[in-house]
């Protein structure tokens, strides 16, 4: 599964064909001990995530939502995704 991006201890990734369990466009977000499912406009699907994560994943996806969905077009054909600038 591609990492798309990194910061501030946050990985998030989008694996490839990955519409049968979620159906929605999302990508997985991982934290410490913590993982989630999060749809592309940056609200949390499925999974628990500490507040502050939240907050900076809600930014991000909110930032980049247009590279997200290309990208998942793209995983969803089985094609290698696009790196996303980090939040800074």
């Amino acid at each position: 599964m591609p990492t798309l991006s990194t910061f501030f201890g946050i990985q998030i990734r989008m694996y490839w064909k990955d519409n049968d369990k979620h159906k929605s466009p999302h990508f997985h977000a991982y934290y410490g001990e913590y993982g989630a499912v999060f749809l592309l406009d940056g609200n949390i699907f499925e999974g628990s995530f500490p507040k502050k994560q939240k907050v900076l994943i809600k930014k991000w996806a909110q930032m980049y939502e247009d590279e997200l969905k290309n990208n998942w077009l793209l995983a969803l054909a089985g094609k290698q995704t696009r790196k996303i600038k980090p939040l800074r």
